[in-house]
């Protein structure tokens, strides 16, 4: 880890940079010590109280510490650009946005691609070792077969997966209730784009914090990253 701004930053950059692209059956990477040690401890303890499933965007949370750190050094340019050279895409002028998650509900994780209004999907996990079977998030050959996966991505504390979105970025994960942390983060197309999904998930999850787990979490077949 290096020192940005007189303060040891939190992420490996060194690591991102040396992880090779992968390309079947899309564009993608994981890291799986992106964050590590005593940063992922420090992360982990400022992780934002969540008691709700679904996307939060970080204004509807209390965010400070390490965590905020961490949100910025994502947000920097530095990382922006190995994003870049990784995947031959120039971000500038694209917007990014993030959302947190601390639960899972049993009907996530359904197969999907992302929307069209996203560039990149950046995944970042939280959750020290994972050993439950569901909620490892599969990168998938097609759109009808949860068996059908490239690969399997535990989401173990500081595992770090990146993708292009497309047509054919397939993913999901078998069902897992209970907590599951992640940041997801995105570059998207514009800033209606930010504007129109950050009121959204506000909506949602303004909802689920009057009924956490009641019957609208029930219902939800979004797919969780």
């Amino acid at each position: 880890m290096k020192r940005v701004n007189g303060i040891m930053s939190l992420i490996d950059i060194e690591a991102l940079r040396a992880t090779p692209l992968k390309t079947d059956p899309y564009e993608y990477l994981v890291v799986p010590a992106f964050v590590t040690g005593k940063a992922l401890d420090s992360v982990i303890a400022d992780f934002p109280n969540i008691e709700s499933t679904g996307s939060i965007p970080p204004s509807e949370l209390d965010i400070y510490g390490s965590f905020e750190q961490l949100l910025e050094e994502m947000n920097g340019p530095e990382f922006r650009k190995v994003i870049e050279e990784k995947f031959g895409v120039d971000l500038t002028g694209r917007p990014s946005m993030f959302t947190i998650r601390g639960h899972c509900a049993r009907n996530n994780g359904k197969i999907h691609t992302d929307t069209e209004s996203k560039i990149i999907t950046v995944l970042l996990y939280l959750n020290q070792e994972w050993e439950a079977g569901g909620g490892r998030l599969r990168i998938l050959r097609s759109g009808t077969d949860l068996n059908d996966a490239a690969e399997e991505v535990s989401p173990n504390g500081g595992t770090l997966l990146v993708f292009k979105r497309s047509d054919k970025s397939w993913h999901g994960h078998e069902p897992f209730e209970g907590q599951r942390r992640a940041i997801q983060m995105n570059w998207v197309r514009d800033e209606d784009v930010v504007a129109h999904e950050q009121r959204r998930h506000r909506f949602t999850s303004t909802l689920k914090r009057l009924n956490p787990f009641g019957s609208r979490a029930s219902r939800e077949t979004t797919g969780a990253h």
